[in-house]
């Protein structure tokens, strides 16, 4: 744990009390500050209490005395209405921050008092932000580096190892977190793509890439932006960055680039002053398959070339990268007469953006999808409907997605992810196809059915795995 000593001697008041709340809170003690916590939820504020954490209404506190609040990243700021204790912070003038902030402060200070100097890689995008924070990481370590990982990708920051000389950390930041974290300056900030997405959060889709941007508007002097600019959001930040005179380095998988890292094939070129130049190849990588994580790629070369790496040890660490659990996660194979059946667990692909990155990179696919629906459907993914054999539709989404697909493609409507595994097994055996492919990427978040995408996930491999004649992968 990370202990917050930038509030030593201060009352801080946190809320939203799960794992990294209860992170922030016991962090701030550790480093001195008086805590009061809260949440909506009696069961996690009586948790809080048995751990040893002050408790109480904030409602009835003395805002006064409250030099800031710590909040949830989940927890309505502005969309579609601020939550009870962002209108009682802002009545009182006391600044709103998370967990990130806090970790942004410490690691300022640190340098400050200690001359303690950590690199930081900040990255954040709709799509993609877990596999590039994962292989930035993970080449970093091959190459002999410290590398700490954690923010939205499932680890709270403030539970990472302390700040030490050599140590680096490479965070996911999803928006919720930037619109927390007001000094959020990293050594490289990375913004892959930006794509409708928590509208609801945000109200628009100029306020949510404003919010995106940030990351990368904000790198510490001397950084260096690493921005795909693949859509029309993340072009204009690229050339607002450039104008702007910071350093930038472009990334693109449609086309090459006078200046920048660009995709061509399955090799990744570095475009200097209109010459190309081979940085890696990812022939042969499966964690890597795809468009999309041909971006992811490219743009975590970038960050670690940024960061003194050498592209012959970032291609050692390229063809080790053993993918990210619940995104094109191969888990399992089925031989059949013709051939065998791959299953893949996708269950990351949380809306239709991310879905088309899968279903972009299979063939004779036997498509697992639905949960909670995000805007806009499936109706952009019409251009993958030839890959298709059959959809298997689950959760609240089924019929909104069978009338998408009605007539385009065969589907049934299997309710639930046990009766869609079955049934996809069935037809993709029955079907004589040499290699098809039983892929559970939803396009949908899945709070109808799982608490998370990762227990969707882990459902889908367990009943993968329970079926008769499957191999692990």
């Amino acid at each position: 744990m990370i202990p917050i000593t930038t509030f030593a001697g201060q009352k801080v008041a946190v809320f939203g009390l799960g794992h990294s709340g209860l992170l922030s809170a016991q962090a701030l003690l550790a480093g001195g500050a008086e805590v009061v916590a809260f949440d909506d939820t009696p069961a996690k504020v009586e948790q809080a209490s048995a751990a040893g954490i002050a408790t109480q209404d904030l409602r009835e506190v003395d805002w006064s005395q409250i030099a800031a609040l710590v909040l949830a990243p989940g927890v309505p700021l502005t969309h579609p209405k601020p939550h009870w204790t962002v209108e009682l912070a802002h009545r009182a003038d006391v600044e709103i921050i998370g967990d990130i902030e806090l970790f942004c402060r410490e690691r300022a200070a640190a340098f400050e008092t200690s001359g303690i100097s950590c690199p930081l890689v900040a990255i954040t995008g709709t799509n993609g932000k877990s596999t590039t924070t994962a292989l930035t990481t993970h080449l970093i370590n091959a190459a002999g580096g410290d590398a700490q990982m954690g923010g939205n990708i499932g680890v709270p920051v403030l539970a990472l190892e302390p700040f030490a000389p050599g140590r680096s950390y490479v965070l996911e930041v999803s928006s919720y977190q930037i619109d927390l974290a007001p000094s959020l300056s990293a050594t490289v900030g990375i913004l892959l793509n930006v794509t409708e997405d928590h509208l609801d959060r945000h109200g628009t889709m100029e306020n949510y890439a404003a919010v995106k941007a940030l990351l990368v508007e904000q790198v510490e002097r001397g950084g260096t932006a690493v921005i795909g600019v693949d859509d029309q959001y993340t072009r204009a930040t690229a050339d607002r960055i450039e104008r702007a005179g910071r350093k930038l380095v472009r990334v693109s998988v449609v086309g090459p680039l006078r200046d920048g890292y660009y995709a061509d094939g399955d090799r990744i070129v570095r475009g200097v002053a209109d010459k190309a130049y081979p940085a890696v190849e990812l022939v042969g990588i499966g964690a890597l398959r795809g468009a999309h994580n041909a971006q992811n790629a490219a743009c975590a070369v970038a960050a670690c070339v940024a960061l003194g790496l050498e592209l012959p040890a970032i291609q050692k660490g390229l063809a080790s990268f053993p993918g990210l659990a619940h995104r094109m996660q191969p888990i399992g194979r089925k031989k059949t007469a013709s051939g065998g059946i791959l299953y893949v667990n996708d269950s990351k692909a949380t809306n239709a953006d991310s879905a088309a990155k899968a279903l972009g990179s299979f063939h004779d696919i036997f498509w697992i999808a639905g949960g909670k629906p995000k805007t806009g459907g499936i109706e952009s993914l019409t251009e993958f409907w030839p890959r298709i054999r059959k959809a298997y539709l689950i959760g609240e989404a089924a019929a909104e997605f069978a009338k998408t697909l009605d007539g385009e493609v065969a589907y049934e409507i299997s309710g639930v992810l046990a009766e869609a595994v079955t049934a996809a097994t069935r037809d993709a055996e029955a079907s004589g196809i040499a290699e098809p492919v039983v892929l559970l990427s939803p396009a949908c978040a899945s709070f109808d059915q799982y608490p998370n995408f990762e227990v969707r996930g882990k459902a889908f491999t367990d009943l993968v795995k329970a079926l008769p004649g499957v191999a692990s992968l």
